[in-house]
């Protein structure tokens, strides 16, 4: 019995590297879904702003706990403009004293204004759902390969209109926040969507239930092959909008209890 779990992208690679006679796609693709449907999250613009805050003296283990803000679009009423939604992310800091490296200013009067440590920098920044499509794909380069001389990933992967609309939105939901609040000089600044920054790979070997338009089950089992379990990212059928690492873990804690059941039973 093998448990796969390399990271989504690099278990996709071992299983399309493993081609043979029975299965010259990839190990476990019959389907030919095998590197389909990747995704990652994507950010809003940074939402960013000052405001007065306690003056700490040692600002080190001093950091207030993170700020999250759990999903709340398209959830009740359904919008026009887009599907899915996004979570939010915030935090605060102290502002040091090295923000006068890119601050304007001179004089003894400047200085002093750089001791102040009773005034705070507040950021918000969204994370949204990315949306499975057929033609965001993993492949074997034809020329590139690893240190072992074993063929790379070729990653070809864009966001689409709904991720775009998702990110307008969000970022203009983290910048009125911030306005209501009372935050003062809140902005917004630019911030690239690139596939594969948000580091939450997923995909490639989804779960289903049909053995045609998939390649595991949905205990993480593949269709083709009853003793290979795939449960890590690469298994997931959509991204939602969280973090994924707790999802992996309670996903393959499943697979090994309905795995153990399974060879109780001699089906395996």
């Amino acid at each position: 019995m093998v448990f796969l779990c390399a990271s989504a992208f690099e278990s996709v690679r071992l299983l399309l590297n493993s081609r043979n006679a029975e299965f010259p796609q990839g190990l476990a693709n019959s389907s030919g879904t095998l590197g389909r449907y990747i995704m990652d999250h994507f950010p809003s613009q940074l939402a960013v702003g000052e405001i007065d805050g306690p003056a700490l003296p040692h600002y080190v283990g001093a950091r207030p706990g993170p700020l999250f803000v759990p999903r709340f679009r398209n959830l009740g009423e359904r919008r026009s403009d887009y599907v899915r939604g996004y979570q939010l992310n915030g935090g605060a800091w102290p502002r040091d004293w090295r923000r006068g490296i890119i601050s304007r200013g001179i004089g003894a009067s400047f200085k002093h204004s750089l001791r102040r440590t009773d005034q705070w920098q507040v950021m918000l920044m969204g994370q949204g759902e990315c949306l499975p499509r057929v033609d965001n794909t993993l492949s074997l380069d034809r020329e590139v390969k690893d240190a072992w001389g074993i063929p790379a990933l070729r990653i070809d992967m864009t966001y689409g209109d709904n991720e775009a609309a998702m990110r307008a939105d969000a970022s203009a939901e983290c910048l009125a926040m911030l306005q209501a609040t009372g935050v003062q000089n809140a902005r917004l600044i630019p911030i690239s969507a690139v596939p594969g920054a948000a580091i939450h790979e997923m995909g490639g070997a989804r779960m289903g239930r049909d053995p045609r338009t998939s390649v595991l089950n949905g205990f993480n089992q593949s269709h083709d092959l009853t003793n290979l379990f795939v449960t890590d990212g690469a298994a997931m059928t959509s991204s939602s909008c969280a973090n994924p690492s707790l999802i992996y873990m309670a996903l393959t804690a499943r697979a090994c209890a309905y795995a153990v059941d399974e060879l109780k039973r001699r089906n395996l």
